[in-house]
């Protein structure tokens, strides 16, 4: 049964007070909720302001890859659901240790992330897994993102090797049906509108929220806050992230409008961390839909495949070292650098040899525009029928890369290219240097059919958020200095852990460690414990 509305009056009778409030659908609000749960919170009630058919927040709208520390592939196997014994004795995968999770974050987040945090999402990142596991999740290798076969042999690459079977769409049908089993009540289309403290006290009271039935309270011995970012608030974009940024497609789900954080600040003083001006965006199908995701296609609307060819602007200017890292430790900052191009928008380019290495899932003909052509000049001309300006310009662009290949390779000629590897193929060498290099996977584009594919930025989620303990990821006062008692915070709404970047499939597993802290402590609150 969920919270009784009352929308004539402001609060509740004893009976109705839920012991532990989940503001949010996705991962982190699905394991703060399940984490209470089995905590010993007798009553657990998950709200979210979306219709059913739109839970899960952003989480949906994911691969469903979840980085963990791990011993290498015969520590993984038993969490996984798709390897027989012959696949696994073709499979080469390294050990993902806690030492190389720690030296990714510290470097591909500048060096910025709160080391505590850091600290717990690296260390509780194996256990979280396998919890999830325990409550009926399904985990899969992540064939199709993560590995390359080569020579009949499946290689992983990038320190991240775990996904969900069928995506984030088929992790929040599980961890939906988790809750459930568990007793957690869900209640949709019941939108948080306001924080309440006792006035005494300064802890939580209640939650003010608004649904069919109008507007009344939530009174809960403590609450989660899961709501997401604000990426779907394009006055926010603009606010906080910078100047154009409210021209950037919102990748997932159009509920996370930054109204939880609105609230957190305004209602109790909440403390803010964190990358406010940074956020997660990848290189998105220029013709997807802007205010929201579509729920069929879902994360197939990324378009990842730069390492294997060239990004060119709409001037036909080459912007980004498409090869300075393993794509997992840079798609979520390339869209970024496709918003800051003349028109938002970029052109991602290929050849015949590279087109059958790109995911099927991100550019099957489909769900994607594939411009092909036969030659490079007539690619040129179909692809200034869709925006590009300067086709001269484009085709000189392609015609020096070439010849920066070439030279390199012909000085190097026992480099192979390996795209399980940063394989150092590069347009650098000592006859020929272009100014933005390709520091890997540099190969010629000569051979057609040629592919181009029009981007755009698509903002996934955004870096800023609430300051919290990270023991028990309680809500830090700005007034204070202290936790603001009952109130508890993970997934996208917790700052401080992400700056300019993120190594890919951490989000997932921040939200799962964080949130089972999260729920944790507040029911131990709930049920009278200080601890």
């Amino acid at each position: 049964m969920s919270a009784s509305p009352h929308p004539t009056s402001a609060s509740t009778t004893n009976n109705d007070i839920i012991e532990v409030l989940v503001i949010g659908s996705g991962n982190a609000g699905l394991c703060s909720a399940l984490s209470a749960s089995e905590s010993g919170a007798r009553r657990v009630l998950l709200i979210d302001s979306c219709p059913e058919s739109w839970a899960g927040g952003n989480t949906y709208f994911t691969a469903g890859a979840f980085r963990t520390a791990h011993n290498g592939l015969d520590s993984i196997l038993p969490l996984v659901n798709n390897v027989d014994d012959a696949t696994a004795s073709r499979i080469d995968m390294d050990p993902y240790t806690e030492t190389d999770f720690a030296a990714d974050i510290d470097r591909i987040c500048l060096g910025r992330s709160s080391p505590p945090l850091s600290e717990i999402l690296v260390k509780e990142s194996n256990d979280a897994v396998k919890w999830l596991h325990s409550h009926g999740i399904r985990f899969q290798l992540s064939f199709n993102r993560q590995a390359y076969e080569i020579d009949g042999r499946f290689k992983f690459w990038g320190g991240l090797c775990l996904k969900t079977q069928d995506g984030g769409k088929g992790l929040v049908q599980d961890e939906l049906s988790a809750v459930r089993r568990a007793g957690v009540e869900v209640k949709f289309g019941t939108a948080a509108k306001g924080l309440i403290l006792r006035p005494r006290t300064g802890g939580i009271k209640s939650v003010l929220v608004e649904d069919e039935n109008g507007e009344y309270e939530i009174h809960a011995k403590a609450v989660v806050l899961a709501a997401g970012g604000f990426e779907a608030n394009p006055r926010m974009r603009a606010q906080y992230l910078g100047p154009g940024w409210d021209m950037a497609k919102v990748r997932g789900t159009p509920f996370n409008t930054g109204i939880m954080l609105e609230s957190a600040m305004r209602d109790i003083n909440a403390k803010t961390t964190g990358n406010w001006s940074g956020c997660h965006s990848v290189a998105w199908d220029a013709n997807a839909p802007s205010d929201f995701g579509n729920r069929e296609v879902s994360n197939e609307f990324t378009k990842s495949g730069y390492p294997l060819g060239l990004m060119i602007n709409l001037q036909g200017n080459r912007f980004v070292d498409e090869g300075v890292d393993m794509r997992n430790y840079t798609y979520a900052i390339f869209g970024r650098a496709v918003l800051g191009q003349p028109g938002c928008a970029a052109f991602q380019v290929w050849d015949g040899t590279m087109t059958p290495w790109l995911r099927g899932e991100e550019y099957r003909e489909e769900i994607v525009e594939r411009i092909t052509a036969d030659t490079l000049e007539e690619l040129a001309d179909a692809c200034a029928d869709r925006g590009l300006r300067d086709r001269t310009k484009f085709l000189s662009t392609i015609k020096e890369y070439n010849e920066a290949v070439s030279a390199f390779q012909a000085e190097h000629p026992d480099i192979k290219w390996d795209p399980a590897v940063k394989d150092g193929l590069s347009t650098q060498s000592s006859t020929e240097q272009l100014a933005l290099a390709k520091s890997n996977w540099a190969t010629p584009l000569t051979k057609g059919p040629f592919v181009a594919v029009k981007v755009t930025c698509g903002v996934t989620f955004t870096f800023g958020g609430l300051a919290v303990d990270p023991e028990t990821a309680g809500v830090v006062s700005s007034a204070t200095g202290r936790v603001v008692r009952g109130v508890y915070c993970a997934g996208e709404m917790l700052g401080g852990l992400f700056y300019d970047n993120y190594p890919g499939g951490s989000g997932l597993t921040s939200g799962a460690v964080f949130g089972r802290r999260a729920g944790r402590a507040a029911a131990r609150l709930a049920g009278g414990s200080t601890s």
